[in-house]
């Protein structure tokens, strides 16, 4: 009897993570199951539930695992690991059922926007457009007073995790100095990957350029609150591109509409974000629909890596791919 595997990508669909080879290489490798965009319902799974190898899901609603006998792995294709809430990793844990995220697949593509962003704040490139097109330009030294190229600068990471990880090459060419913050990480290590570990408000107060990157946990929730973003310098450029969870928003809009600070923002604590929210009208800003990690063709990326892991693991190796869940920091999500 083959292996079965239930696919259920609820939340995205499947040409939009598989390219047709991948997809033929799954069916290649084990009975798939279900493998439509819609959610299988409760009645479907029940008919299934006690043959199932793996699971590919887009996020965990199938109850207790305890109840999944021969359940080997959980791979999740939404972009993190599923909330304790919802899963028991304890069970997971114990039977070495292995939770895999994809989050490694959004890594470059965040990154980029994160320096596209970046740049398009420090040089003032949306605002300058806009002027031009309403015949408001201002040419050469006039259209630059308050700008900075990033060359040289200070950069601050909050989270030295894989977002950060893949934005450090990124900024390689401009030679900055490099501050991080990650708790989770000793200092000797984030020494080791080439950044100097900082405290928290000596990175707000000395970085020009601020990059939010960590992912949320029970313990971050508004830890850039209203008085540790009011140690950000002058002028400095703060880009959230992580989650919205980490930042006092309403003391951030404040902020940025008084022309404190500029912000580039891909990620939003409502979504879609009101029509009158005033982040929208703030000068300074530049805004992106929550779109730093869905670019069509890198997030076929996520089919990839499924396959590749399933496919190891199959063969009765370790997960190469995918972002193998940690007891130690499961416990903390949010």
């Amino acid at each position: 009897m083959r292996t079965k595997v239930l696919l259920d990508p609820f939340g995205r669909k499947l040409d939009e993570i598989f390219a047709a080879p991948d997809l033929q290489r799954l069916h290649g490798l084990a009975d798939v199951l279900w493998a439509q965009d819609e959610a299988i319902s409760a009645a479907e799974f029940a008919k299934i539930k006690d043959d199932l190898f793996a699971i590919i899901t887009g996020r965990w609603r199938y109850g207790a695992v305890s109840e999944l006998p021969k359940l080997h792995a959980i791979l999740e294709v939404g972009g993190r690991h599923p909330s304790p809430k919802v899963l028991d990793y304890a069970t997971c844990f114990a039977r070495n059922i292995r939770v895999l995220s994809c989050a490694p697949a959004f890594g470059p593509m965040v990154a980029e926007m994160a320096l596209g962003m970046a740049l398009a704040a420090s040089r003032e490139i949306v605002a300058g457009h806009v002027a031009f097109s309403q015949g408001e330009e201002q040419w050469l030294h006039a259209g630059n007073v308050g700008t900075f190229t990033l060359y040289g600068q200070t950069v601050g990471l909050i989270g030295y995790g894989g977002l950060a990880r893949c934005l450090k090459p990124l900024l390689a060419p401009f030679g900055c100095q490099l501050l991080a913050y990650d708790p989770w990480l000793p200092p000797t290590y984030l020494a080791g990957q080439g950044v100097e570990p900082v405290d928290l408000d000596t990175l707000l107060a000395k970085s020009q350029v601020i990059f939010v990157l960590a992912i949320p946990s029970t313990e971050n929730k508004a830890l850039l609150n209203r008085e540790r973003l009011a140690l950000i310098r002058p002028g400095a450029v703060f880009a959230l591109v992580s989650r919205s969870h980490l930042v006092d928003f309403e003391a951030l809009t404040e902020f940025v509409a008084a022309g404190r600070f500029r912000a580039a923002i891909d990620v939003f604590p409502q979504e879609p974000l009101p029509l009158d929210h005033p982040i929208r009208t703030a000068p300074g800003v530049v805004l992106s629909a929550h779109r730093a990690g869905s670019v069509t063709r890198d997030l076929r990326n996520i089919g990839r890596m499924v396959v590749d892991d399933l496919e190891a693991m199959l063969l009765g190796l370790p997960p190469l791919e995918m972002q193998v869940a940690q007891p130690e920091i499961v416990s903390r999500l949010e």
